[in-house]
């Protein structure tokens, strides 16, 4: 039986195939960059609903969308209904003709400053407040409002059904869920089968996230949890190629892993792309990290990585990298 298509809106997908959100990665040089190697959609870094209301021009930077950028869903982070609703009015005011697919709204990040905020995973402490944010937000735009949670804030609070319940009510197009609780972070195993729990819980569609890793893991998430689309994060980091060996697993064809020349080529596309948006300086600095991890599988990857790091021009970094190309032909 085939599986339905997944739809936000007007747009339809076939696997229902996600870029998760992350703070600090996900901006436009890696949206576009993963959109081309096979995510359906992507998800901008979390953009703060309070900078938006007061037109913070850094904060309006995050949700740049250009052409060839592909589906992208704007997320935004805050815990007041009437503020989320007038971040989001400011947002939609400033749409070109690359706009958004819909918007998330966080209520998954574990970071103690933001929980102790009141915001991100700390919401899931009020399911009234979550419904109340969402409704305000369907109230504020056109576009279809999604969420993106955890199980809970611990094992002993593990309250996702009823928080993704609550986002239902409010009018939630869809929920995605990280199969970890805010205590976990990012450590041990996601759970797939509090995943299916939700799932089984909802009507609405459900996007399973968490420990999806290779072709293999992302057949078994959705087999798992019963989801209706899945979500790729940190393994996708230096690794956009990730998403083409998963639709090759969902297809049932067969997966050609880039050489360490292309590897290369991508990561200074990407740092590209950054440089264009934030200038050289600022671009090198706030991508060192994820283009350090396009070196995996290089020979003596620890030391150029770390010559990457410390990286602070565009030729820096793709001297690095042609080093590495020259190691592997040696």
């Amino acid at each position: 039986m085939m599986k339905q298509l997944f739809t936000i809106g007007a747009h339809a997908f076939r696997h229902g195939l996600f870029l998760a959100p992350m703070a600090g990665f996900t901006d436009r040089a890696m949206r576009h960059i993963c959109h081309r190697y096979g995510a359906e959609v992507t998800v901008s870094e979390m953009i703060s609903a309070k900078a938006l209301v007061f037109s913070d021009k850094k904060t309006l930077a995050l949700s740049r969308i250009e052409e060839g950028d592909g589906p992208t869903i704007i997320q935004i982070f805050g815990k007041e209904p009437e503020t989320i609703a007038r971040g989001i009015e400011k947002l939609t005011a400033t749409f070109g003709e690359s706009a958004p697919i819909g918007i998330d709204i966080n209520m998954g990040c574990p970071v103690p400053k933001i929980f102790k905020n009141g915001e991100g995973s700390a919401l899931m402490q009020s399911p009234e407040l979550i419904e109340k944010i969402v409704r305000a937000a369907r109230g504020a735009t056109d576009l279809p409002i999604s969420v993106k949670l955890r199980l809970g804030i611990d094992d002993a609070h593990r309250c996702a059904v009823g928080c993704a319940l609550a986002a239902e009510a409010g009018g939630a197009a869809f929920v995605a869920i990280h199969g970890r609780t805010k205590a976990q972070m990012y450590s041990g195993v996601a759970d797939w089968e509090s995943i299916k729990n939700v799932k089984n819980s909802l009507q609405i569609p459900v996007i399973a996230n968490g420990d999806v890793t290779s072709g293999e893991s992302a057949i078994a998430i959705l087999d798992a949890t019963g989801a209706d689309g899945l979500m790729v994060g940190r393994a996708a980091i230096g690794n956009p190629f990730l998403f083409t060996e998963i639709l090759c697993a969902l297809e049932g064809k067969p997966y050609t892993p880039p050489t360490l020349q292309q590897r290369a080529e991508v990561a200074l596309e990407e740092l590209s792309i950054a440089i264009s948006d934030k200038g050289e300086a600022v671009a090198v600095r706030e991508s060192r990290g994820k283009i350090a991890l396009y070196l995996h599988g290089f020979h003596g990857a620890s030391a150029l990585r770390a010559k990457v790091h410390t990286s602070s021009t565009y030729a820096d970094v793709k001297e690095a990298f042609a080093t590495a190309i020259q190691n592997a032909t040696k």
